[in-house]
Protein backbone atom coordinates (compact mmCIF):
# COMPACT_ATOMS: atom_id res chain seq x y z
CA UNK A 1 0.00 0.00 0.00
CA UNK A 2 1.65 3.31 -1.48
CA UNK A 3 1.80 6.25 0.80
CA UNK A 4 0.23 9.88 -0.14
CA UNK A 5 0.71 13.20 1.60
CA UNK A 6 -3.04 15.74 1.46
CA UNK A 7 -2.40 19.15 2.92
CA UNK A 8 0.66 18.14 4.58
CA UNK A 9 0.14 14.98 5.76
CA UNK A 10 1.39 11.74 4.54
CA UNK A 11 -0.59 9.04 5.43
CA UNK A 12 -1.00 5.45 3.44
CA UNK A 13 -3.12 5.57 0.52
CA UNK A 14 -6.42 3.43 1.00
CA UNK A 15 -6.95 0.07 -1.79
CA UNK A 16 -9.94 2.32 -2.81
CA UNK A 17 -7.85 5.09 -4.20
CA UNK A 18 -6.83 4.16 -7.62
CA UNK A 19 -6.70 7.56 -9.15
CA UNK A 20 -3.74 8.85 -10.46
CA UNK A 21 -3.24 11.52 -8.28
CA UNK A 22 0.27 13.04 -9.43
CA UNK A 23 -1.33 13.26 -13.20
CA UNK A 24 -4.64 14.66 -11.76
CA UNK A 25 -2.82 18.06 -9.65
CA UNK A 26 -1.50 19.16 -12.89
CA UNK A 27 -5.01 20.69 -13.50
CA UNK A 28 -4.26 23.42 -10.32
CA UNK A 29 -5.93 24.46 -7.69
CA UNK A 30 -9.86 23.44 -8.97
CA UNK A 31 -8.84 19.96 -10.22
CA UNK A 32 -6.84 19.34 -6.58
CA UNK A 33 -9.82 20.39 -4.52
CA UNK A 34 -12.10 18.49 -6.64
CA UNK A 35 -9.71 15.31 -6.85
CA UNK A 36 -9.63 15.36 -3.04
CA UNK A 37 -13.28 15.96 -2.90
CA UNK A 38 -13.78 12.81 -5.03
CA UNK A 39 -11.09 10.89 -2.94
CA UNK A 40 -12.97 11.44 0.19
CA UNK A 41 -16.21 10.36 -1.21
CA UNK A 42 -14.89 7.40 -2.02
CA UNK A 43 -13.58 6.66 1.21
CA UNK A 44 -15.49 3.76 2.41
CA UNK A 45 -14.47 5.13 6.02
CA UNK A 46 -15.23 8.67 5.89
CA UNK A 47 -18.60 8.35 7.31
CA UNK A 48 -16.51 6.80 9.90
CA UNK A 49 -13.33 9.35 10.74
CA UNK A 50 -16.05 12.31 10.30
CA UNK A 51 -18.27 10.86 12.86
CA UNK A 52 -14.75 10.75 14.99
CA UNK A 53 -13.49 13.95 13.95
CA UNK A 54 -17.05 15.79 15.45
CA UNK A 55 -16.98 13.51 18.59
CA UNK A 56 -13.49 14.83 19.50
CA UNK A 57 -14.10 18.23 18.25
CA UNK A 58 -17.07 18.67 20.24
CA UNK A 59 -15.64 17.16 23.39
CA UNK A 60 -12.73 19.45 23.61
CA UNK A 61 -15.27 22.23 22.54
CA UNK A 62 -17.58 21.65 25.28
CA UNK A 63 -15.52 24.07 27.64
CA UNK A 64 -16.46 26.71 25.02
CA UNK A 65 -19.75 26.52 27.15
CA UNK A 66 -18.57 26.57 30.67
CA UNK A 67 -16.13 29.67 30.10
CA UNK A 68 -19.51 31.39 28.29
CA UNK A 69 -20.99 30.60 31.84
CA UNK A 70 -18.54 32.31 33.69
CA UNK A 71 -17.91 35.04 31.51
CA UNK A 72 -21.69 36.13 31.85
CA UNK A 73 -21.47 35.28 35.34
CA UNK A 74 -18.44 37.37 36.02
CA UNK A 75 -20.36 40.08 34.21
CA UNK A 76 -23.96 40.32 35.19
CA UNK A 77 -23.04 39.78 39.31
CA UNK A 78 -23.07 43.31 40.09
CA UNK A 79 -27.20 42.84 39.16
CA UNK A 80 -27.16 40.38 42.14
CA UNK A 81 -24.84 42.03 44.09
CA UNK A 82 -27.29 45.11 44.16
CA UNK A 83 -29.75 43.36 46.01
CA UNK A 84 -27.77 43.13 49.22
CA UNK A 85 -26.11 46.25 49.57
CA UNK A 86 -24.16 46.86 46.75
CA UNK A 87 -25.03 50.16 45.50
CA UNK A 88 -25.34 51.24 49.34
CA UNK A 89 -21.77 50.74 50.33
CA UNK A 90 -20.51 52.14 46.99
CA UNK A 91 -22.72 55.16 48.04
CA UNK A 92 -24.24 55.43 44.80
CA UNK A 93 -26.61 57.98 43.27
CA UNK A 94 -29.00 58.22 40.19
CA UNK A 95 -27.82 56.85 37.47
CA UNK A 96 -24.81 55.80 38.07
CA UNK A 97 -25.20 52.03 39.11
CA UNK A 98 -26.74 51.69 34.89
CA UNK A 99 -23.23 53.97 34.39
CA UNK A 100 -21.44 50.93 35.95
CA UNK A 101 -23.27 48.51 33.74
CA UNK A 102 -22.96 50.29 30.83
CA UNK A 103 -19.39 51.31 31.08
CA UNK A 104 -18.38 47.44 30.39
CA UNK A 105 -19.80 47.68 26.74
CA UNK A 106 -17.49 50.56 26.22
CA UNK A 107 -14.22 48.42 26.98
CA UNK A 108 -15.96 45.38 25.18
CA UNK A 109 -16.31 47.49 21.99
CA UNK A 110 -13.18 48.69 21.50
CA UNK A 111 -11.55 45.40 21.80
CA UNK A 112 -13.34 42.84 19.89
CA UNK A 113 -12.00 43.60 16.22
CA UNK A 114 -8.55 43.64 16.91
CA UNK A 115 -8.68 40.62 19.03
CA UNK A 116 -10.22 38.77 16.29
CA UNK A 117 -7.72 39.97 14.11
CA UNK A 118 -4.89 38.65 16.71
CA UNK A 119 -6.72 35.58 17.23
CA UNK A 120 -6.39 34.78 13.44
CA UNK A 121 -3.11 35.83 13.32
CA UNK A 122 -1.48 34.09 15.77
CA UNK A 123 -3.69 30.88 14.86
CA UNK A 124 -3.54 30.14 18.84
CA UNK A 125 -7.16 29.97 21.14
CA UNK A 126 -6.05 27.50 23.22
CA UNK A 127 -3.70 29.64 24.61
CA UNK A 128 -4.96 32.93 24.09
CA UNK A 129 -8.41 32.79 25.14
CA UNK A 130 -7.70 31.22 28.44
CA UNK A 131 -5.21 33.89 29.31
CA UNK A 132 -7.61 36.32 28.58
CA UNK A 133 -10.15 34.37 30.65
CA UNK A 134 -7.97 34.15 33.60
CA UNK A 135 -6.98 38.36 33.41
CA UNK A 136 -11.01 39.08 33.60
CA UNK A 137 -11.28 36.64 36.70
CA UNK A 138 -8.79 38.24 38.87
CA UNK A 139 -10.38 41.75 37.68
CA UNK A 140 -13.58 39.98 38.73
CA UNK A 141 -11.73 39.46 42.27
CA UNK A 142 -10.73 43.24 42.49
CA UNK A 143 -14.34 44.04 41.77
CA UNK A 144 -14.82 42.62 45.06
CA UNK A 145 -12.19 45.22 46.52
CA UNK A 146 -13.76 48.60 45.70
CA UNK A 147 -15.08 51.38 47.87
CA UNK A 148 -16.94 53.97 45.58
CA UNK A 149 -17.85 54.89 42.21
CA UNK A 150 -14.69 55.51 40.48
CA UNK A 151 -13.00 52.20 41.73
CA UNK A 152 -16.67 50.32 40.21
CA UNK A 153 -16.32 52.21 37.22
CA UNK A 154 -12.54 51.43 36.72
CA UNK A 155 -12.89 47.20 36.91
CA UNK A 156 -15.65 46.91 35.10
CA UNK A 157 -14.77 48.67 32.06
CA UNK A 158 -11.51 47.11 32.03
CA UNK A 159 -13.48 43.77 32.59
CA UNK A 160 -15.42 44.31 29.48
CA UNK A 161 -12.13 45.24 27.88
CA UNK A 162 -10.60 41.52 28.30
CA UNK A 163 -14.39 40.02 28.12
CA UNK A 164 -14.67 41.20 24.55
CA UNK A 165 -11.67 38.41 23.36
CA UNK A 166 -14.27 35.51 24.28
CA UNK A 167 -17.58 35.26 22.19
CA UNK A 168 -16.29 36.37 18.95
CA UNK A 169 -13.18 34.49 19.27
CA UNK A 170 -15.38 31.07 20.62
CA UNK A 171 -17.98 32.02 17.39
CA UNK A 172 -14.96 32.30 14.90
CA UNK A 173 -13.20 29.28 16.42
CA UNK A 174 -16.75 27.35 15.70
CA UNK A 175 -16.83 28.10 12.70
CA UNK A 176 -13.26 26.96 11.35
CA UNK A 177 -14.10 23.53 12.49
CA UNK A 178 -18.13 23.29 11.59
CA UNK A 179 -20.03 23.14 8.39
CA UNK A 180 -22.58 25.88 8.14
CA UNK A 181 -25.31 22.77 8.51
CA UNK A 182 -23.58 22.00 12.06
CA UNK A 183 -22.73 25.32 13.44
CA UNK A 184 -26.77 26.40 14.40
CA UNK A 185 -26.87 23.69 17.09
CA UNK A 186 -23.03 24.25 18.50
CA UNK A 187 -23.74 27.81 18.62
CA UNK A 188 -27.12 27.62 20.25
CA UNK A 189 -25.32 25.38 22.75
CA UNK A 190 -22.53 27.90 23.34
CA UNK A 191 -25.34 30.50 23.25
CA UNK A 192 -26.97 28.25 25.96
CA UNK A 193 -24.18 29.34 28.32
CA UNK A 194 -26.06 32.57 28.83
CA UNK A 195 -29.47 31.51 30.06
CA UNK A 196 -27.83 28.74 32.08
CA UNK A 197 -25.64 31.22 33.42
CA UNK A 198 -28.78 33.47 34.63
CA UNK A 199 -30.18 30.04 36.11
CA UNK A 200 -27.82 28.82 37.85
CA UNK A 201 -25.61 31.79 38.68
CA UNK A 202 -28.76 33.32 40.23
CA UNK A 203 -28.76 30.37 42.70
CA UNK A 204 -25.21 30.85 43.17
CA UNK A 205 -25.48 34.52 44.22
CA UNK A 206 -28.07 33.04 46.65
CA UNK A 207 -26.18 30.44 48.12
CA UNK A 208 -23.21 33.23 48.41
CA UNK A 209 -25.10 35.87 49.49
CA UNK A 210 -26.82 34.53 52.36
CA UNK A 211 -23.87 32.16 53.12
CA UNK A 212 -21.33 34.63 53.57
CA UNK A 213 -22.50 37.78 54.67
CA UNK A 214 -20.40 38.86 57.67
CA UNK A 215 -17.35 36.39 57.41
CA UNK A 216 -13.86 37.65 57.73
CA UNK A 217 -15.88 41.40 58.18
CA UNK A 218 -16.64 41.59 54.88
CA UNK A 219 -20.37 42.48 53.01
CA UNK A 220 -21.84 39.28 51.47
CA UNK A 221 -21.64 41.33 47.72
CA UNK A 222 -17.74 41.46 48.09
CA UNK A 223 -17.64 37.54 48.78
CA UNK A 224 -19.87 37.06 45.42
CA UNK A 225 -17.27 38.75 43.48
CA UNK A 226 -14.35 36.60 45.31
CA UNK A 227 -15.42 33.52 44.90
CA UNK A 228 -16.90 33.82 41.47
CA UNK A 229 -13.66 35.10 39.96
CA UNK A 230 -10.92 32.95 41.28
CA UNK A 231 -13.54 30.10 39.91
CA UNK A 232 -13.05 31.68 36.85
CA UNK A 233 -9.13 31.42 36.81
CA UNK A 234 -9.08 27.88 38.21
CA UNK A 235 -11.08 26.71 35.08
CA UNK A 236 -9.02 29.27 33.00
CA UNK A 237 -5.89 26.92 33.54
CA UNK A 238 -8.20 24.22 32.92
CA UNK A 239 -9.04 24.95 29.63
CA UNK A 240 -5.63 25.69 28.32
CA UNK A 241 -5.18 21.91 27.97
CA UNK A 242 -8.89 21.63 26.49
CA UNK A 243 -9.52 23.76 23.95
CA UNK A 244 -8.51 23.27 20.47
CA UNK A 245 -6.76 25.41 17.79
CA UNK A 246 -7.41 25.68 14.18
CA UNK A 247 -7.33 22.65 12.05
CA UNK A 248 -4.55 24.20 9.87
CA UNK A 249 -2.31 24.77 13.46
CA UNK A 250 -0.97 21.47 12.49
CA UNK A 251 1.49 21.92 15.20
CA UNK A 252 -1.17 21.39 18.24
CA UNK A 253 -3.66 18.96 16.56
CA UNK A 254 -1.71 16.04 18.15
CA UNK A 255 -5.13 14.98 19.26
CA UNK A 256 -6.31 13.83 15.50
CA UNK A 257 -5.03 11.31 13.44
CA UNK A 258 -3.28 12.79 9.89
CA UNK A 259 -6.54 11.70 8.25
CA UNK A 260 -8.94 13.47 10.90
CA UNK A 261 -7.28 16.70 10.44
CA UNK A 262 -6.80 16.81 6.86
CA UNK A 263 -10.91 15.86 6.59
CA UNK A 264 -11.23 18.88 9.04
CA UNK A 265 -9.81 21.36 6.52
CA UNK A 266 -11.58 19.93 3.40
CA UNK A 267 -14.87 19.81 5.22
CA UNK A 268 -14.68 23.56 5.32
CA UNK A 269 -13.70 24.32 1.66
CA UNK A 270 -16.77 21.63 0.76
CA UNK A 271 -18.97 24.02 2.60
CA UNK A 272 -18.05 27.12 1.21
CA UNK A 273 -16.84 26.22 -1.85
CA UNK A 274 -13.44 28.09 -1.93
CA UNK A 275 -10.76 27.73 0.33
CA UNK A 276 -9.85 30.64 2.91
CA UNK A 277 -6.56 30.87 3.04
CA UNK A 278 -6.50 30.41 -0.80
CA UNK A 279 -9.33 33.10 -1.74
CA UNK A 280 -7.57 35.95 0.93
CA UNK A 281 -3.94 35.98 -0.81
CA UNK A 282 -5.85 35.91 -4.16
CA UNK A 283 -8.12 38.77 -3.59
CA UNK A 284 -5.10 40.26 -1.84
CA UNK A 285 -7.22 43.10 0.13
CA UNK A 286 -7.25 42.77 4.07
CA UNK A 287 -9.95 41.17 5.50
CA UNK A 288 -10.95 44.38 7.59
CA UNK A 289 -11.32 46.14 4.78
CA UNK A 290 -13.27 43.57 3.09
CA UNK A 291 -15.64 43.26 5.82
CA UNK A 292 -16.36 46.83 6.46
CA UNK A 293 -16.97 46.94 2.61
CA UNK A 294 -20.02 44.43 2.76
CA UNK A 295 -23.46 46.17 3.90
CA UNK A 296 -24.06 42.70 4.69
CA UNK A 297 -22.00 43.28 8.12
CA UNK A 298 -23.25 46.71 8.82
CA UNK A 299 -26.82 45.70 8.55
CA UNK A 300 -26.33 42.59 10.74
CA UNK A 301 -24.60 44.59 13.16
CA UNK A 302 -27.59 47.43 13.29
CA UNK A 303 -30.31 44.08 13.44
CA UNK A 304 -28.13 42.83 16.17
CA UNK A 305 -27.84 46.21 18.55
CA UNK A 306 -31.21 46.41 18.19
CA UNK A 307 -31.56 42.79 19.56
CA UNK A 308 -29.60 43.58 22.35
CA UNK A 309 -32.10 46.91 23.14
CA UNK A 310 -34.74 43.95 23.69
CA UNK A 311 -32.63 41.62 25.08
CA UNK A 312 -31.40 44.15 27.80
CA UNK A 313 -33.80 43.13 30.68
CA UNK A 314 -31.36 40.53 31.27
CA UNK A 315 -29.06 42.46 33.19
CA UNK A 316 -31.68 43.58 35.19
CA UNK A 317 -33.62 40.15 35.59
CA UNK A 318 -33.19 40.18 39.56
CA UNK A 319 -34.60 43.28 39.76
CA UNK A 320 -37.66 42.15 37.60
CA UNK A 321 -37.68 39.61 39.74
CA UNK A 322 -37.76 42.02 42.75
CA UNK A 323 -41.25 44.02 41.33
CA UNK A 324 -43.09 40.17 42.13
CA UNK A 325 -42.92 41.34 46.19
CA UNK A 326 -40.71 38.59 47.59
CA UNK A 327 -37.18 38.81 49.73
CA UNK A 328 -33.73 39.08 47.70
CA UNK A 329 -33.33 35.45 48.08
CA UNK A 330 -36.50 34.03 46.71
CA UNK A 331 -36.09 37.07 44.11
CA UNK A 332 -32.62 35.29 43.61
CA UNK A 333 -33.91 31.89 43.32
CA UNK A 334 -37.43 32.40 40.97
CA UNK A 335 -35.07 33.90 38.33
CA UNK A 336 -34.03 30.41 37.55
CA UNK A 337 -37.08 28.73 36.12
CA UNK A 338 -37.75 31.15 33.54
CA UNK A 339 -33.94 30.63 32.08
CA UNK A 340 -34.12 27.05 32.69
CA UNK A 341 -37.06 26.83 30.04
CA UNK A 342 -35.38 29.38 27.35
CA UNK A 343 -32.57 27.03 27.50
CA UNK A 344 -34.67 24.42 26.94
CA UNK A 345 -36.31 26.42 23.69
CA UNK A 346 -32.72 28.02 22.03
CA UNK A 347 -32.18 24.22 21.95
CA UNK A 348 -34.64 22.77 20.80
CA UNK A 349 -35.19 25.56 17.95
CA UNK A 350 -31.83 25.92 16.88
CA UNK A 351 -31.67 22.07 16.40
CA UNK A 352 -34.68 22.59 14.06
CA UNK A 353 -33.12 25.67 12.73
CA UNK A 354 -30.40 23.29 11.65
CA UNK A 355 -32.27 20.81 10.41
CA UNK A 356 -34.37 22.72 7.84
CA UNK A 357 -31.97 24.85 7.03
CA UNK A 358 -34.06 27.85 7.74
CA UNK A 359 -33.36 30.85 9.68
CA UNK A 360 -35.93 33.48 9.78
CA UNK A 361 -38.66 31.97 10.88
CA UNK A 362 -36.65 30.33 14.15
CA UNK A 363 -35.86 34.24 14.72
CA UNK A 364 -39.07 35.67 14.26
CA UNK A 365 -41.50 33.59 16.23
CA UNK A 366 -39.01 33.61 19.77
CA UNK A 367 -39.17 37.62 19.08
CA UNK A 368 -42.67 37.57 18.82
CA UNK A 369 -43.52 35.16 22.11
CA UNK A 370 -41.33 37.52 24.00
CA UNK A 371 -43.15 40.84 22.88
CA UNK A 372 -46.68 39.25 24.07
CA UNK A 373 -44.58 38.46 27.30
CA UNK A 374 -43.76 42.22 27.15
CA UNK A 375 -47.26 43.08 26.87
CA UNK A 376 -48.50 40.93 29.52
CA UNK A 377 -46.11 43.05 32.18
CA UNK A 378 -47.29 45.97 30.61
CA UNK A 379 -50.92 45.35 31.32
CA UNK A 380 -50.99 43.94 35.27
CA UNK A 381 -49.12 44.21 38.33
CA UNK A 382 -51.01 40.48 39.25
CA UNK A 383 -47.99 38.13 40.43
CA UNK A 384 -49.17 35.47 38.58
CA UNK A 385 -49.11 36.58 35.26
CA UNK A 386 -45.85 38.78 35.56
CA UNK A 387 -44.04 35.80 36.90
CA UNK A 388 -45.62 33.61 33.72
CA UNK A 389 -44.31 36.93 31.68
CA UNK A 390 -40.34 36.24 32.90
CA UNK A 391 -40.64 32.96 30.99
CA UNK A 392 -41.66 34.57 27.90
CA UNK A 393 -39.25 37.10 27.87
CA UNK A 394 -36.55 34.62 29.08
CA UNK A 395 -37.08 32.85 25.57
CA UNK A 396 -36.51 35.31 23.37
CA UNK A 397 -32.82 34.99 23.81
CA UNK A 398 -33.77 31.88 21.41
CA UNK A 399 -33.45 34.81 18.49
CA UNK A 400 -30.21 35.95 19.52
CA UNK A 401 -28.74 32.53 19.32
CA UNK A 402 -30.11 31.66 16.15
CA UNK A 403 -29.13 35.19 14.83
CA UNK A 404 -25.32 34.41 15.70
CA UNK A 405 -25.63 31.42 13.45
CA UNK A 406 -27.50 33.47 10.50
CA UNK A 407 -24.77 36.04 10.61
CA UNK A 408 -21.88 33.00 10.69
CA UNK A 409 -23.69 31.14 7.87
CA UNK A 410 -24.02 34.53 5.84
CA UNK A 411 -20.12 35.98 5.87
CA UNK A 412 -18.74 32.55 4.90
CA UNK A 413 -15.17 33.46 3.90
CA UNK A 414 -12.55 34.32 3.56
CA UNK A 415 -11.44 33.65 7.03
CA UNK A 416 -9.63 37.38 8.04
CA UNK A 417 -12.77 38.75 6.81
CA UNK A 418 -15.01 36.12 8.53
CA UNK A 419 -12.84 37.00 11.61
CA UNK A 420 -12.82 40.51 11.25
CA UNK A 421 -17.01 40.42 10.60
CA UNK A 422 -18.06 38.87 13.89
CA UNK A 423 -15.74 41.01 15.75
CA UNK A 424 -17.08 43.68 14.55
CA UNK A 425 -21.00 43.00 14.56
CA UNK A 426 -20.66 41.79 18.10
CA UNK A 427 -18.78 45.35 18.98
CA UNK A 428 -21.36 47.33 17.20
CA UNK A 429 -23.80 45.13 18.65
CA UNK A 430 -22.58 46.02 22.03
CA UNK A 431 -24.06 49.78 21.93
CA UNK A 432 -27.55 48.35 22.42
CA UNK A 433 -25.91 47.10 25.60
CA UNK A 434 -24.94 50.42 26.54
CA UNK A 435 -28.06 52.07 25.53
CA UNK A 436 -30.17 49.37 26.85
CA UNK A 437 -28.68 49.51 30.74
CA UNK A 438 -30.35 53.13 30.54
CA UNK A 439 -34.06 51.35 29.57
CA UNK A 440 -34.57 50.19 33.21
CA UNK A 441 -34.15 53.21 35.69
CA UNK A 442 -35.56 52.58 39.01
CA UNK A 443 -38.06 55.78 38.99
CA UNK A 444 -39.73 53.72 35.82
CA UNK A 445 -40.22 51.18 38.65
CA UNK A 446 -42.08 48.70 39.60
CA UNK A 447 -43.97 48.53 36.67
CA UNK A 448 -41.70 49.26 34.45
CA UNK A 449 -44.10 50.39 31.80
CA UNK A 450 -41.74 52.53 29.37
CA UNK A 451 -39.23 49.94 29.59
CA UNK A 452 -41.29 46.96 28.06
CA UNK A 453 -42.53 49.83 25.44
CA UNK A 454 -39.13 50.51 24.19
CA UNK A 455 -38.28 46.52 24.05
CA UNK A 456 -41.79 45.99 21.84
CA UNK A 457 -40.56 48.65 19.68
CA UNK A 458 -37.04 47.30 19.61
CA UNK A 459 -38.55 43.81 18.97
CA UNK A 460 -40.80 44.88 15.64
CA UNK A 461 -37.95 46.69 14.29
CA UNK A 462 -35.89 43.40 14.37
CA UNK A 463 -38.10 41.21 12.78
CA UNK A 464 -38.99 43.95 9.87
CA UNK A 465 -34.86 44.23 9.76
CA UNK A 466 -34.23 40.39 9.51
CA UNK A 467 -37.43 40.28 6.66
CA UNK A 468 -35.32 42.90 4.79
CA UNK A 469 -32.12 40.62 4.90
CA UNK A 470 -33.96 37.21 4.40
CA UNK A 471 -34.89 39.70 0.97
CA UNK A 472 -31.37 40.16 -0.17
CA UNK A 473 -30.21 36.66 0.34
CA UNK A 474 -32.92 35.02 -1.76
CA UNK A 475 -32.00 37.57 -4.54
CA UNK A 476 -28.08 36.58 -3.81
CA UNK A 477 -29.39 32.55 -4.11
CA UNK A 478 -31.18 33.78 -7.71
CA UNK A 479 -27.67 34.97 -8.62
CA UNK A 480 -25.50 32.27 -7.52
CA UNK A 481 -27.90 29.99 -9.18
CA UNK A 482 -27.74 31.47 -12.45
CA UNK A 483 -23.83 31.21 -11.92
CA UNK A 484 -23.83 27.22 -11.39
CA UNK A 485 -25.72 27.34 -14.67
CA UNK A 486 -22.91 28.81 -16.02
CA UNK A 487 -20.59 26.23 -14.47
CA UNK A 488 -19.69 28.57 -11.60
CA UNK A 489 -18.91 26.71 -8.32
CA UNK A 490 -20.46 29.14 -5.45
CA UNK A 491 -22.25 28.33 -2.15
CA UNK A 492 -26.00 29.03 -1.10
CA UNK A 493 -27.10 31.32 1.47
CA UNK A 494 -29.53 29.90 4.39
CA UNK A 495 -32.22 31.93 4.86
Amino acid sequence: MSSRTSRGFAYERLPCEVLDIDAACEGGLDSDIALQNTIYDEFPDRQHVERNLLRKVDLRMSILVLIYILNYIDRNNAAAARLRGFEDDLHLEGQQFNTILSILYVGYTLMQVPSNMYLNKIGRPSIYLPICMAIWGLISILTGTTKGFLGAVCTRFFLGFVEAAFFPGALFLLSKWYKRRELGQRTAILSCGIMISNAFGSLLASAILDGMDGVMGLAAWRWLFYIEGSMTICVAICAIFILPDFPTTTTSCSWLTAEEQALAQLRMEEDVGVDDETECSKGGESGLKQAFSDWKVWWLALTMAILNVLLSFNAFFPTLSATLGYSSTVSLLLCSPPWLFATCVAFLMSRHSDATGERFGHITIPLLVGIAGFMMAMATMNTAVRYLSLFLMAQSYTAFVVYWTWVSNSIPHPTSKRAVALAFINAFSSLGNIAGSYVWPKSWGPSYWNSYAICIGSGALCIIMSWIFRRHLIWLNQEIEAKKIEGLKDFTYLL
